[in-house]
């Protein structure tokens, strides 16, 4: 945990494939603005090759990878080094996401080794039972996201929040627990964060908007404006 520099409320941007080139920057630009504005703590899931260019060209976001590869320096060819990710200035790393699943061995490896080069870890669950397992191995944040609703536009309702965050908290309460799937706008986003989540986030919600800078100020907003509610 000494690692995390995230704080609650939170979002995830993660453009996957859909983006590549100029239109990468571009959004990052776009989340740093609203991060900003609304002083919400972003993190942009970045395409590797892209890591070095978002994190020279932004201020706030906190710019993560897709994944990476419990390796040291030395042999591994095309596989993704952890310590090449601190350089290219990533400060952490998405895991066990259910386009990129490890198993639980490679798993507890691949987040020491984060732990070891000070990359902060946020590990996909796609179950109550996932998340409280990947709970005891102490990632920084866990994603509970169901699969089946990734892509959909179907979010999770107020009920799974609340038993995904209990799931992960009573195993270990620093944890941060961001809970997702099917996020589309703005509404998604409050309805999410009001039932008690410290983040939610978005891929295609974003990434496959027409406006995608009104798309991210929106959800953004939306963030801020449910956290103050929930806890004012």
């Amino acid at each position: 945990m000494a690692n995390c520099k995230i704080k609650a409320p939170f979002f995830e941007i993660g453009p996957k494939s859909y983006l590549f080139g100029d239109e990468i920057l571009e959004l990052a630009l776009a989340a740093d603005k609203a991060s900003e504005k609304y002083d919400v703590d972003i993190i942009f899931t970045c395409p590797v090759v892209d890591i070095r260019r978002v994190a020279e060209a932004t201020k706030r976001i906190h710019v993560f990878a897709p994944h990476m590869d419990p390796i040291v320096p030395g042999r591994g060819l095309a596989d993704i080094l952890p310590e090449s990710l601190v350089a290219a200035g990533a400060e952490g790393v998405m895991l066990n996401h259910v386009e990129k699943p490890l198993e639980f061995e490679v798993l507890a490896d691949t987040i020491k080794r984060a732990d070891e080069v000070g990359l902060t870890t946020i590990v996909c669950a796609d179950s109550m039972a996932d998340a409280s397992k990947i709970a005891e191995l102490h990632p920084d944040i866990i994603v509970a996201e169901p699969s089946e609703l990734i892509g959909t536009g179907v979010s999770v309702g107020p009920e799974y929040v609340a038993a995904a965050t209990e799931s992960v908290k009573k195993v270990d309460e620093n944890i941060l627990v961001l809970t997702a799937a099917g996020i589309a706008g703005g509404e998604d986003v409050y309805n999410t964060m009001i039932a008690g989540a410290d983040a939610t986030g978005s891929s295609s919600g974003v990434a496959k908007a027409a406006d995608r800078p009104a798309m991210v100020d929106e959800m953004i907003a939306a963030c801020r404006k449910a956290w103050d509610e929930k806890h004012s």
